[in-house]
């Protein structure tokens, strides 16, 4: 019998196109199977790492006012132990121009300052009322621009504006009693503090300086700016992180 040349043929291409498929469904197999992994795995360290500095970066305005400035912050007393300094009012304003001196604002535009929250608080002789103000920005370098602005030795000027209440014990903290001054940067933010007498007095009526009586407002800083800056543990599962 004469074999039949197309019959012949076929079983190559047949063989052929057969092994195509199962290439192709290997590779799909493959690809599912890399798809399923990806859409199933936990976040990466490096995914964590993101999710943690996002949520840092969003406190100045996702947090309550109240924790970003507690009712009471503790702090070390001048003659030892702990005392605790009580908040007078936060201010409802976020501008970064109206919260620190007009030599200062330049510095902080350029570092792309987002926002300052500002409350006065009173020390717990109620002899010294000041005024802390977290300033946020961009990202840590931004941050820590802004601060190499701002003046050293404890110098409240040009720096962060006094913040008064009217019909409080703040009510006379105007600019010209300002006599000290510290600032922090951690992370995005920069913690300032400015301080002076509740009684009013001028800065320049004060007599010798008591570098020791505004000491504490170091410590007040450090403390509001640890809780703004150390990053939390991310939790994936909740709608206020973004991993």
């Amino acid at each position: 019998m004469n074999d039949v040349p197309g019959r012949r043929r076929g079983w190559p291409v047949l063989v052929a196109a057969s092994a195509l498929a199962l290439t192709c469904a290997g590779v799909a197999g493959v690809a599912a199977s890399a798809a399923g992994a990806e859409l199933t795995r936990g976040p990466s360290a490096a995914e964590l790492e993101r999710a943690a500095a996002v949520e840092v970066a969003r406190r100045w305005r996702v947090w309550p006012a109240g924790r970003i400035f507690p009712e009471t912050v503790p702090y070390p007393a001048e003659q030892g132990g702990t005392e605790r300094a009580r908040r007078v009012g936060i201010s409802p304003e976020t501008s970064c121009d109206r919260a620190v001196d007009a030599r200062l604002r330049a510095a902080l535009a350029r570092a792309g300052c987002r926002g300052i929250l500002r409350a006065t608080y009173l020390d717990a002789l109620q002899g010294v009322v000041f005024t802390v103000g977290v300033a946020a920005f961009p990202d840590r370098a931004a941050a820590a621009s802004a601060g190499a602005a701002l003046p050293g030795g404890g110098r409240p000027s040009p720096g962060l504006r006094a913040l008064a209440f009217p019909g409080t014990v703040a009510d006379r903290f105007t600019p010209a009693v300002r006599q000290a001054g510290a600032a922090r940067t951690g992370g995005p933010y920069l913690v300032m503090v400015t301080a002076g007498r509740v009684d009013g007095r001028p800065a320049k009526a004060a007599g010798q300086p008591r570098p020791t009586l505004y000491a504490f407002i170091g410590d007040v800083a450090d403390r509001i700016l640890a809780a703004l800056s150390t990053p939390a543990r991310p939790d994936c599962s909740r709608p206020e992180w973004r991993c």
